[in-house]
């Protein structure tokens, strides 16, 4: 274990996806949602081999004994891949960001209805919390003053589509732990970028968008970016403990308005940084529970075997 290169790792996933979701926002006035979907899953493929191929592990990033397991996690990724990306189009950068700390709370209370975890008050609590703030977050987009202005409409669609990208990376997470059980990181992540590949692609002969040199490599770079991104945080886990290293994942948020303000001129409204605020205590108080927990375990685990 490495901690300091497990959070070195983390930061670095988090800026590449925050300069992924950078990239669709820029080229999403232009590009259809589907074809970014699937530049950015196709073009995913090709780290995920050079590195594995690099390491001699390319066998095992193809063969799954589970097929329809790893369809289920790819579809499930595809509808949050897609509207993710719809989202983006619509809202500021900093604003999806900041909805989307709701997932790991989502994640907590799906855990607890498919995976017949044992969820106590204590994260139930933050669960509510947690959806409170998503709530304050929203209230902009909801407003009965803000129908009135230009694009309220394509705001408050935009925020539907990122919560319901929500649920369903909530949904991806119980799904890849049931499939960690047999399944090795490298067929997940290949099978996944290979499940949205296909999706995006079937949306192409409908929707199709010429691109000019430059974002031609935008989009070729959605696909390296999110390839890399993604081994870089399956690395994070491997050097340092999840309880560590989960924090960082809010990093995310500084990296959101950096771009934000930097590529777009914007800024959220002050009930954003509110609800983020409000999101972002409440996960990280499920992950200092969890730790409290692993260790109240560790212990008892100890004390049996001396015994």
């Amino acid at each position: 274990m490495n901690l300091f290169k497990g959070i070195g790792l983390k930061l670095a996933s988090a800026l590449l996806f925050a300069a992924m979701s950078a990239l669709v926002r820029d080229l999403g006035k232009v590009a259809p949602v589907g074809q970014m979907v699937f530049f950015r899953s196709a073009f995913a493929i090709l780290p995920v081999i050079v590195i594995y191929a690099l390491r001699g592990e390319l066998g095992t990033a193809v063969r799954t004994s589970r097929p329809l397991g790893q369809l289920g996690r790819g579809l499930l990724s595809v509808c949050g891949m897609f509207s993710n990306f719809a989202s983006l189009v619509r809202l500021p950068l900093a604003d999806v960001t900041a909805i989307s700390f709701a997932s790991p709370l989502i994640t907590v209370a799906l855990a607890a209805v498919i995976l017949k975890e044992r969820v106590r008050v204590y994260r139930w609590s933050a669960v509510v919390v947690g959806f409170a703030g998503v709530i304050v977050m929203l209230i902009p987009n909801f407003g009965v003053g803000h129908y009135a202005a230009i694009g309220a409409t394509t705001a408050t669609v935009g925020s539907l589509l990122a919560v319901g990208s929500c649920i369903c990376n909530a949904g991806t997470v119980i799904q890849t732990r049931r499939l960690t059980q047999s399944e090795t990181t490298s067929s997940i992540v290949f099978y996944f970028s290979l499940v949205c590949a296909i999706a995006g692609a079937l949306t192409l002969p409908f929707d199709w968008y010429t691109p000019a040199a430059s974002e031609l490599v935008k989009l070729i770079m959605l696909g390296v970016l999110g390839g890399l991104a993604h081994i870089l945080l399956t690395e994070s886990y491997r050097h340092a403990p999840a309880s560590a290293v989960a924090p960082f994942d809010y990093s995310s948020m500084l990296w959101a308005l950096l771009l934000g303000y930097w590529l777009f001129g914007e800024l959220p409204e002050a009930l954003v940084y509110v609800g983020a605020s409000i999101v972002a205590a409440a996960g990280l108080f499920v992950i200092w529970r969890e730790r409290q927990l692993g260790l109240a375990r560790a212990r008892e685990v100890e004390e049996q075997a001396a015994a």
